[in-house]
């Protein structure tokens, strides 16, 4: 099943193809490379009007070329949210707009539960646009955890942006695995868990971090740790080379209580034409 981002209006992909993709993040026109869109162009399409464009480099990385200057960030809506954008290296911007189709289901849940204490842990929770999407829906508490100094430094500022000031939120910069035992030991429980862990990485501490040699003992780890009253379970990935049947098979032998599990593919609305630019994987639990 793939799942749709469609409800922005400050983003859009115009297009998608030639292994690159052609984006709106309100006035800014972004032109960047996407490994996955490997058909044509749509050739009534103008990819040369952009105001950035990123260039890979043969030698790893790479770097933005810029046909006019631009601010060196800028914001953009969603709902009732707002983040900063800007282009940083390795092609990104802050954002991944995909995720919304995430932000939608959990916002949906936590507000089913108006009057009920709701706790959410977000692990690898990069510039926090779940962690606003539950703060914003009503959650009792956000955690936010995630290794990078710099991104957690960023989420606070989406924090303000989108006036969430005095929404409990918590913001830790930490090992996301080393958290998740410390807070078993302590006994505390969360009613909404998601994470999106990366194809590697390293923690504050220099710890190492390999998708397919850790995601399961996070997962079971991270489970323990899952009210009786849970809420809900998810896990987003971008690592290649993993289908959503392989999440679904994960969540089916590991603990997780009964409910409804469904898996697929985050897309994101091309609109040009009628084609979806498929960006990562999820798995989703739900209590029934």
């Amino acid at each position: 099943m793939i799942k749709k981002a469609e409800n922005w209006n400050d983003y859009e992909c115009i297009d998608a193809g030639d292994f690159e993709k052609l984006e709106r993040w309100k006035e800014v026109i972004l032109r960047r490379p996407d490994p996955l869109a490997i058909w044509p162009k749509d050739k009534k399409v103008n990819w040369n009007q952009y105001d950035a464009i990123y260039h890979r480099s043969k030698s790893g990385g790479g770097s933005w070329s810029f046909k006019q200057k631009l601010p060196n960030y800028w914001t953009i809506g969603y709902q009732n949210l707002r983040f900063k954008v800007s282009p940083t290296g390795f092609k990104h911007t802050g954002l991944f707009p995909e995720q919304a189709a995430n932000w939608d289901w959990m916002h949906d849940l936590i507000q089913s539960r108006q009057g009920k204490e709701t706790r959410i842990l977000n692990l690898f929770a990069y510039t926090g646009g779940a962690t606003l999407a539950c703060a914003e829906a009503g959650a009792s508490e956000v955690v936010h955890v995630d290794a990078s100094k710099g991104m957690v430094q960023w989420a606070k500022e989406n924090r303000d942006f989108s006036h969430l000031q005095n929404h409990k939120i918590r913001f830790i910069v930490e090992d996301c695995l080393k958290f998740v035992e410390r807070e078993k030991r302590r006994g505390r429980t969360y009613h909404g868990i998601l994470m999106d862990p990366p194809s590697y990485g390293r923690g504050p501490n220099g710890e190492m971090w390999k998708f397919e040699k850790e995601v399961m003992v996070l997962i079971e780890k991270t489970l323990a740790i899952l009210d009786e009253d849970a809420l809900f379970f998810l896990v987003n990935s971008y690592t290649t080379g993993f289908s959503s049947t392989v999440f679904e098979n994960l969540f089916k032998t590991c603990p997780l209580p009964e409910g409804k599990i469904e898996t697929g593919e985050l897309g994101l609305p091309v609109s040009s034409r009628d084609i979806i630019l498929p960006a990562g994987i999820y798995a989703r639990w739900q209590k029934q």
